[in-house]
């Protein structure tokens, strides 16, 4: 079968080990297109010669740590339209690339991403999995990037991984389906080996609890089932930390039997954990020996994690937005279904004192706004200027307008709930679009800011869907307590 030709280029985000020159000759004897270029990232403090290839590879430096880091630093030294990450231990197979190249041939341009199946290797000798195994396994099944494959075009408009985060690839898959876009499962296969690990190895992974507060802050409360990672255990984890601080606080006082009952309660609750982790694996002597330690530790260690990450977002937060961003209709304006008649313009209760107030404390502001009538041919783009002239003329001037004029058809990139006018806006404004908000009344409103890694409020009216109130990130019951919520007026 003869397949066209994509170009795509291999990132190998971070080296280090012995296993690079394993996966350079897997790439390099495979049948099907060769890579334009392999990009490998070489983040250790002193690097060392690379493995022989016949491929053109290329090596780059991070400018900072981590994994996220690592990815960013490899696409953007890529100039193929497709960027495929691929871990340095992963083992694709000999049809790999001939497998990548019909994958990524047969997407639609709705389609940013492709991602292969990760195959684990069993444990040797029949013997159950251990718990670390199991989650090696599990991992593979979610939005790991051990095999996935982005349009360079995508990494570049969504600014590529965030750097914060361990859970970067999460974070990009929901920001990429935010924007309007897809993922979608190829039919290459590529061999995950079972990685070492240590004896503490389930205790440090819960500094994922971490990020967990910027994650909500970002998505919204229901952030984990996008990501489809599931209900978090750090309820449990809470209730079970606390009884151990009862216990131990309330033990030298006169209270000794409420501290015995919350003693009883903590043993039971971390006996309940290591038994749940213990009974599915192997259960040797070192398996055991783990679970039941690491039992004892999990719970406040997870809760700690989550604390540091409180504390972290909330000090991340800028005092004052680089600029506020507002939806036009049923935000700052009542709604007039496709207003084409400037007289009809009514601000909405509040709009202009809230507009006040932002320019008084010298933050710019403008207008994000789909106005799908011109497309539709309701309505003119010359009484279009003239219904926002009478806006500004009620309301006062804004700093920039960006108005996207397309139908939900066009495939446009600036329509809502796809970033393009809050990206277009923060350039406007030569400010970040992560320093921006942006104030509207429905869930594309949310979405786009989502997508441009800008904040997010939403002020329900009557036409706001029930699920969008849910999802959004921050919600405000009018335009007065959003643009508050905005100046930092009360914690996010």
């Amino acid at each position: 079968m003869r397949i066209s030709r994509v170009g795509y280029a291999v990132v190998v985000p971070g080296t280090g080990g012995s296993s690079l020159g394993t996966l350079l000759s897997a790439l390099e004897h495979g049948s099907g297109p060769a890579p334009d270029e392999v990009v490998v990232v070489d983040d250790r403090p002193s690097g060392a010669p690379l493995p022989a290839s016949a491929l053109p590879v290329r090596v780059v430096r991070p400018a900072a740590s981590g994994p996220a880091a690592a990815r960013n630093a490899g696409w953007r030294a890529a100039r193929s339209d497709w960027i495929v990450f691929l871990d340095e231990d992963v083992r694709p197979p000999a049809d790999w690339r001939q497998r990548l190249v019909a994958d990524l041939t047969a997407l639609p341009e709705r389609v940013a991403g492709s991602r292969g199946h990760l195959v684990v290797s069993p444990p040797t000798g029949g013997r159950r999995a251990t718990e670390h195994e199991r989650r090696t396994v599990e991992h593979a099944s979610g939005w790991v990037g051990s095999d996935i494959a982005y349009r360079r075009g995508v990494l570049a408009a969504l600014d590529g991984f965030d750097e914060r985060l361990f859970r970067a690839e999460a974070d990009f898959a929901l920001r990429v389906r935010q924007a309007g876009f897809a993922v979608e499962r190829g039919s290459r296969t590529t061999l995950q080996p079972l990685r070492p690990s240590g004896f503490f190895a389930s205790v440090t992974e819960q500094r994922t609890h971490a990020e967990d507060a910027l994650l909500r802050r970002k998505f919204g409360s229901a952030w984990r089932d996008l990501a489809g990672i599931g209900p978090s255990p750090l309820g449990r984890h809470a209730f079970t930390t606390a009884a151990a601080l009862a216990a131990a606080g309330l033990s030298r006082t006169r209270l000794r039997r409420v501290a015995t009952v919350a003693g009883a309660a903590w043993l039971a609750l971390t006996a309940d954990l290591a038994l749940r982790r213990i009974l599915p694996g192997p259960r040797t002597r070192d398996e055991v020996a783990r679970m039941t330690v690491t039992s004892a530790l999990i719970p406040s260690a997870a809760v700690f994690s989550r604390l540091c990450g409180e504390i972290s977002a909330l000090r991340a937060e800028p005092a004052t937005p680089g600029a506020v961003l507002f939806d036009r209709d049923d935000t700052l304006i009542v709604d007039e279904p496709y207003l084409s008649d400037a007289k009809l313009v009514r601000p909405v209760p509040g709009a202009e004192q809230v507009l006040r107030r932002l320019r008084d404390a010298g933050v710019p502001i403008g207008v994000v706004s789909n106005q799908s009538g011109v497309a539709r041919g309701l309505i003119t783009e010359q009484q279009l200027a003239e219904v926002n002239a009478r806006v500004e003329q009620l309301l006062g001037p804004f700093d920039t307008w960006q108005v996207c004029v397309h139908g939900e058809s066009d495939g446009c990139a600036c329509r809502k709930p796809k970033p393009g006018l809050v990206r277009q806006a923060a350039r406007a404004l030569g400010v970040r679009p992560r320093d921006c908000v942006v104030i509207g009344d429905i869930g594309s409103d949310v979405a786009a800011a989502r997508a441009a890694g800008a904040t997010g409020i939403l002020v329900p009216t009557g036409r706001t869907r029930a699920e969008e109130i849910r999802s959004a990130p921050y919600v405000a019951k009018d335009l007065r307590e959003a643009v508050g919520l905005a100046m930092g007026e009360r914690a996010w």
